[in-house]
């Protein structure tokens, strides 16, 4: 076992190194689907699958990483230390269980500390019908243009505009009007699309492949931003079923200590949102018992989130923007999505660690 700040690194390219080195140390089966563009530093992107069980296992663990890619620096820290960690490896296969680790969902977000695609689509909006009509925000429309202004930073009045919208009103809506997705505006944040993107579709293949043969299927996804720092909260993460919903939290609230929230009833940090990236597993695995979270831990105000996924934005919309200024923008939206402190990482492995030996016990648990 290494220690858990070890499994934490400073650029993608660093990660995807650190994590074929783990997985292929410990025996398991890789592959990989390489993206169709550069990284930042001219590095191979890609989607990497690391196999650790029985590819025929009835009973099957997904944890995954960097769904939102800069998000993908502390998802990846735990799938690293996770390729080290002997106790839960054997943990696993002691209990018939094999684990799917999905390293760098969006591998471009990832390497370029953005939250979105290649296509500009925040991938845990893009799981959409889109032969048909698509979820409409309004309330994203009213706020778009305040949100993406001329010049960043922005003046004094936008900074007022956006307060007097906060202040009539509330926090939440304004998170949900921001957040939820939208589909009218390309150029806009959170938008879902208007097809599938790489990663969607990527996906799609990977679970076609390695999660077709579990009767049992468990998924961690693993993302940052919302909360408390450093607290992992354990959102439901399955259609709204009243089943699921007393299965997942069976297994995961370690007796409420580790509760489980869901948007479907007010509980949670997250909006509600549609075109969640863990329909995929009821299109792509029918046959199996699906029960998920996503691990959602805690870095700054939700304020400051969103205020640091503006600025990163204008910049995409601005790449004539001088090199300080984007040297700034960039440090502000790494801060908000990973707090690069010992003991950040050190709550993240702990917790990270726990929800996977629940999920183990839970797939093995009598039917």
């Amino acid at each position: 076992m290494i220690a858990p700040q070890a499994g934490f690194s400073s650029s993608y390219a660093q990660a995807r190194v650190r994590f074929l080195e783990g997985a292929a140390a410990a025996g398991m089966a890789i592959s990989s689907h390489n993206h169709p563009l550069a990284g930042r530093d001219g590095e191979t992107l890609a989607m990497d699958v690391a196999l650790d069980g029985s590819p025929d296992a009835e009973r099957l663990l997904i944890v995954s990483s960097a769904c939102h890619g800069a998000e993908g620096y502390c998802g990846s820290g735990v799938q690293v230390f996770a390729t080290h960690d002997e106790e839960w490896r054997a943990h696993a296969r002691d209990a018939g269980v094999a684990v799917l680790y999905i390293h760098a969902l969006n591998p471009h977000g990832f390497s370029w500390v953005r939250r979105v695609t290649q296509e500009n689509v925040d991938l845990n909006r893009n799981f959409q019908d889109f032969g048909q009509p698509l979820p409409q925000n309004p309330a994203y429309a009213e706020l778009h243009d305040l949100l993406l202004p001329a010049q960043w930073p922005p003046t004094a009045d936008n900074v007022a505009a956006i307060q007097a919208y906060v202040q009539a009103h509330g926090i939440a809506r304004y998170q949900a009007a921001v957040t939820q997705g939208q589909h009218a505006f390309a150029d806009g944040m959170f938008f879902g699309g208007t097809a599938p993107t790489w990663s969607n579709q990527t996906l799609r293949e990977v679970l076609r492949r390695h999660g077709r043969k579990a009767r049992r299927l468990a998924w961690i996804d693993l993302h940052t931003g919302l909360g408390p720092p450093g607290l992992g909260e354990r959102i439901f993460a399955c259609a709204d079923d009243a089943a699921a919903l007393q299965r997942a939290r069976r297994w995961w609230d370690g007796g409420g200590k580790t509760p489980v929230t869901s948007f479907y009833d007010g509980s949670s940090t997250s909006a509600r949102l549609t075109g969640l990236m863990w329909s995929v597993a009821y299109a792509e695995c029918p046959q199996a018992e699906y029960t998920g979270i996503a691990m959602e831990y805690g870095t700054v105000p939700i304020t400051e989130l969103i205020d640091a996924l503006r600025g990163e934005h204008w910049l995409h919309l601005h790449p004539e923007a001088p090199a300080e200024l984007r040297e700034a923008i960039k440090a502000r939206m790494l801060a908000a999505f990973y707090v690069d402190t010992d003991e950040w990482k050190a709550q993240i492995v702990v917790q990270a660690r726990q929800s996977m030996f629940q999920a183990v016990d839970g797939l093995s648990a009598p039917d």
